[in-house]
């Protein structure tokens, strides 16, 4: 009789098999089983970036064009940031912040250092690309932003996220953009909201979605239609394009998802490499 071993002679050719081989087969044995509505509260993640990135190009265009002053943009932004940093500490009772051990003093202060060398530095900012080209500018911005969309967090455990180096794009769009504002007051208000809206605002994001599922859902509908409707000032044919690609990487990809996963067919059994779940950290001694 056959026996699956290599230590022994055998009077059975070595790629030969039995029927008993196959009875050890496995199908799908890690696969995954998502519903549908907790795919779609997962892509709201997406969402929400996709638009914070529109109401960034957005606030640009507007300040760009003259019609919106840095004065009600740095109120506007002032008041919310305000506003979120109430809701942060509220949604929790503060037990974030108690187990992180940073006080309401320090962040005032790295706040007001951040906006003093921003401030100090606009002029420069203003200046630094001065011989660079308008459309290469354009042209980097929008690279930059689409990293930043490829290499944000999540929440998936993956080697391309980087939240540092998403950060990082963002930031450096923002002040290839500022540059081409017409006042160095122009460039300092945009370089600090940039900093809100792709730093400190993706923060809230997860803590409303740990601690209030519904609200977060609210906030990113709400976010969502607010985007929408100042890219229908612009652009109707961009507002509508833009609201199919909401639609379709919060309802239509999930059910894509869904749909393909009844077509996984990963196969499992006696060829697959030996693991070996057994301790041997005493050999190493």
């Amino acid at each position: 009789r056959w026996q699956k071993v290599l230590y022994e002679r055998q009077p059975f050719p070595d790629n030969y098999v039995d029927h008993r081989f196959l009875e050890e087969l496995r199908k799908n044995v890690h696969a995954r089983q998502y519903r549908y509505q907790a795919v779609v509260f997962q892509s709201g993640a997406v969402v929400q970036q996709l638009c914070s990135v529109c109401v960034f190009v957005l606030t640009w265009w507007y300040m760009d064009a003259g019609m919106l002053s840095p004065q009600g943009l740095f109120g506007a932004a002032l008041v919310s940031s305000l506003l979120g940093y109430v809701l942060f500490d509220a949604v929790d009772g503060g037990a974030g912040r108690w187990a992180s051990g940073r006080t309401r003093w320090a962040d005032l202060k790295s706040t007001l250092v951040f906006a003093a060398f921003t401030y100090g530095f606009s002029p420069v900012l203003k200046t630094l690309t001065e011989s660079i080209s308008t459309d290469t500018i354009y042209a980097m911005s929008a690279l930059m932003l689409l990293g930043h969309l490829i290499f944000f967090d999540y929440g998936a455990n993956a080697a391309i996220v980087s939240s540092t180096l998403s950060l990082n794009m963002a930031i450096f769009a923002s002040v290839c953009l500022a540059s081409r504002l017409p006042r160095s007051l122009h460039a300092f208000v945009m370089v600090t909201f940039a900093m809100q809206i792709f730093a400190l605002w993706p923060m809230l994001q997860k803590k409303l979605k740990a601690q209030t599922p519904r609200c977060y859902v609210g906030v990113t509908v709400l976010f969502a239609l607010a985007a929408l409707a100042g890219l229908a000032t612009v652009s109707s044919v961009g507002a509508v394009l833009f609201a199919s690609l909401l639609l379709a990487i919060s309802c239509l990809c999930p059910y894509c998802l869904i749909r393909l996963q009844l077509l996984k067919d990963n196969i499992h059994g006696p060829w697959d490499e030996a693991e070996i779940k057994e301790d041997l950290s005493r050999f190493l001694m």
